[in-house]
């Protein structure tokens, strides 16, 4: 599928994927794909980065190469490794078949055929891909020099092969939770946006999208009981994916509005740390539900 050519034909494109997207974001999502540069994606927790990736993927007809950062990731994990085992077994075959030029032997093992591709590499050889580097900021920071080549040429360069250029550079979003710094020089390579958490309006946008399931009125409650917890002070503030649970579970239990009880009973589907949940159980809760019933009645 070609690539739109405004951006509100990216935001159409987004939404026919099940993602909701204002207009600034549309607008740094179609200058990523209009310009051909990689998009820096960082924001709190649950706030749709990496869905952004998967939707473009699923609408634009790419494969999509997910490389997930973790602490002690390497480039034997994340671009290539050469199969020692397969080379070793070359060697042996080699010195059977009466093979005594080291030279050529050395060059036969360094051949394509030995090269075993990680998700880097992957995504620039193939068919066209959407490369998603999800969470970079839980790499190790050295980590972050093995990108630049990458992210700006689109190519990888192997001492032993040489330089992998990809024909169709991928589109690349690259996400980040902000647990530490990514380096200037990662950020001066891409186009940046913060993805917040959304607003009332696009959020209940959201849940008819993803929960069509759940009532008019419990979900713009659930929409505005969500909204006034964001701007509480708690350990971990609910994401969008957890206000689709949460909605989708009320739900499932037949609710037709907010009561404090059912709330209570229900808070592991929205919070996830035991603090927060006991913080916000009884009065809390009360309140919080009474004030939700006002404000979602000013959305239907």
């Amino acid at each position: 599928m070609s690539l739109p050519t405004t951006v509100e034909a990216t935001r159409q494109l987004l939404a026919e994927g099940g993602y909701v997207a204002d207009t600034s974001l549309a607008t740094s999502v179609h200058l990523a794909l209009a310009m051909g540069r990689p998009l820096f994606l960082e924001g709190e927790p649950g706030t749709g980065k990496t869905e952004i990736a998967k939707v473009l993927a699923e609408r634009l007809g790419r494969r999509l190469v997910r490389l997930q950062c973790y602490d002690g990731l390497d480039l034997a994990a994340a671009a290539y490794e050469w199969d020692h085992a397969r080379q070793l077994m070359e060697i042996r075959l080699a010195e059977t078949a009466g093979v005594t030029d080291r030279d050529r032997l050395s060059a036969d093992l360094y051949d394509r055929r030995f090269l075993i591709e990680r998700p880097l590499l992957s995504a620039l050889t193939g068919t066209p891909a959407v490369l998603l580097i999800d969470e970079l900021d839980r790499a190790d920071e050295p980590f972050e020099a093995f990108l630049l080549e990458i992210l700006a040429d689109f190519q990888i360069t192997i001492p032993e092969l040489g330089t992998i250029r990809a024909e169709t550079p991928p589109i690349v979003i690259i996400t980040s939770n902000r647990t530490r710094e990514v380096h200037d020089a990662i950020r001066r390579r891409c186009l940046y946006h913060w993805v917040d958490y959304p607003d009332a309006v696009r959020e209940r946008a959201i849940l008819r999208l993803r929960a069509p399931g759940v009532p008019e009125v419990l979900s713009a409650q659930v929409v505005a009981f969500v909204q006034k917890l964001r701007a509480g002070d708690y350990f971990k503030l609910p994401g969008v994916a957890e206000t689709i649970d949460w909605a989708q579970a009320l739900a499932a239990l037949e609710a037709k509005e907010l009561e404090p009880g059912l709330v209570d009973d229900t808070l592991g589907a929205l919070m996830k740390y035991q603090d927060d949940i006991a913080r916000l159980r009884g009065e809390e809760t009360a309140k919080l539900v009474a004030e939700a019933k006002v404000a979602a009645t000013r959305m239907l």
